[in-house]
């Protein structure tokens, strides 16, 4: 791969999402009759790279699919939409990602996720992938692959002087402390905040208090996302956070608007370093506003061409 400006690069999870529509959800031991079935990409590492993508970042994914159909089928996506393949790599001993998903009619779901080939990514593969790592503008993590391996990638990156930002999902409890220092930004939702901080997490005020709480931690600016609501940024200590609201929407499907989000700030941070972050945020939620009007993960994120000028 040539050294020439990367501008994200996501190291992270793939998984393909397996979705079943169906009146309702069954009982054990029961079989019933669907209406929809549908194939598609998801994981939040890839969800994330995507939409960076399709904003006009140069970016690059890192993460292990399995040497299967699922696998060649996820690297052909990313080609399609013209994200760097270099490291992604493709394990013999493992499956593909996936995530087998029923959805019933009032729009509630049941989700069994097999993480499959994303628990092999290691220190050997950020390594092959520091030129990138090392050379890129920003870097983005989550927690659907190895936790230690996603620290190790954040640490890397720091350590190059490279932007992070951190999204502590699905959380865990008893997350590393480690992770709030090599965090530039850390980037997580109001579930996500109220685990991680032990505190309800259920209005603005409560979520200033768990921004504040996070950036004790040693977070250099925390972005806790509250869906319709916008979100809320808090950058230093003791300073105000600040509320960024978003425009009412129709919202039609809410999957993966949360890794919209964080593709769009990702692209901002890259392609406009001194941009004030909350404006950033403000940006970010017009991209993830667009994501929920249409159905499907990544089939619902937005491409540059689709956004206002304005935003660019």
């Amino acid at each position: 791969m040539t050294e020439e400006a990367i501008d994200v690069v996501v190291v992270g999870s793939c998984m393909t999402d397996l979705v079943s529509q169906a009146p309702r959800l069954p009982k054990a031991g029961e079989t019933i009759h669907g209406h929809k079935f549908f194939i598609g990409f998801g994981g939040k590492g890839a969800n994330q790279c995507i939409q960076a993508a399709r904003l006009g970042a140069k970016t690059t994914m890192v993460c292990k699919v399995g040497k299967d159909f699922f696998g060649d089928n996820y690297i052909q996506n990313f080609k399609d939409n013209g994200v760097n393949t270099d490291f992604v790599g493709q394990a013999s001993d493992a499956a593909t990602g996936a995530a087998s998903i029923i959805v019933n009619n009032a729009g509630e779901n049941a989700i069994v996720i097999v993480a499959g080939a994303n628990m092999l990514l290691g220190s050997e593969e950020l390594h092959k992938a520091l030129p990138a790592i090392g050379h890129a503008k920003v870097l983005v993590c989550q927690l659907e692959i190895s936790p230690q391996t996603s620290l190790q990638a954040l640490r890397m990156a720091q350590e190059n002087k490279v932007k992070t930002i951190f999204n502590p999902a699905p959380a865990i409890p008893d997350l590393d402390t480690d992770f709030y220092r090599a965090s530039d930004v850390f980037c997580c939702n109001e579930s996500e905040a109220e685990l991680l901080t032990a505190s309800p997490v259920s209005n603005l005020e409560e979520a200033h208090r768990a921004g504040q709480e996070l950036l004790r931690r040693g977070c250099s600016s925390v972005i806790i996302t509250l869906g319709p609501q916008g979100c809320v940024v808090v950058e230093t200590q003791g300073s105000p956070s600040k509320h960024v609201q978003t425009t009412a929407v129709k919202s039609v499907d809410t999957t993966g608007a949360g890794d919209s989000f964080i593709g769009a700030l990702a692209f901002y941070m890259a392609h406009y370093p001194s941009m004030p972050l909350e404006e950033m945020a403000r940006r970010a939620n017009q991209v993830a506003g667009l994501s929920v009007q249409t159905v499907g993960t990544q089939t619902s994120y937005p491409f540059k061409k689709d956004l206002p000028a304005e935003l660019f």
